[in-house]
């Protein structure tokens, strides 16, 4: 019997190739709605438990009259607060019904609102990783 030699030079399945979709799309379900990762991969109590912890943080923003960053903020701290609002997902496209009034800055509930509107976001972002996570295998 005689070994054959190990040929490390030779290509490797491409890395491309070799992804998983489904980590991927699981983190993407769960950016555009809150908990919806999670309900993928049948997750029901983290899945509930984001839904209503975004949904109670961005609604009570909302109703606070909180501020929402936009796309063209200035400065990194703008940039850094459309980047939190946005990740609240299906509640960030919904405000833009229940801000019809607009934001009320003058008052303190208004300056709280707008900081319940960026946690909304942090806490779904964190909630994404969980999922994708999850969905990688390298956590329960």
């Amino acid at each position: 019997m005689t070994e054959e030699p190990v040929n490390e030079a030779a290509p490797s399945a491409s890395p491309l190739k070799s992804v998983n979709a489904v980590p991927f799309l699981t983190a993407l379900a769960g950016l555009a709605v809150p908990g919806l990762g999670h309900l993928w991969l049948h997750r029901w109590g983290r899945g509930l438990a984001f839904l209503v912890a975004v949904g109670g943080l961005a609604l009570t923003g909302y109703f606070m009259r909180g501020e929402l960053f936009t796309a063209s903020s200035d400065g990194p701290f703008g940039r850094l607060g459309f980047f939190a609002d946005a990740c609240s997902g299906i509640f960030y496209l919904m405000s833009r019904f229940l801000e019809a009034a607009g934001p009320n800055l003058a008052r303190a509930a208004g300056d709280y609102g707008t900081r319940f509107l960026a946690s909304a976001g942090i806490v779904n972002l964190i909630g994404v990783l969980d999922a994708y996570g999850i969905a990688c295998g390298r956590r329960h």
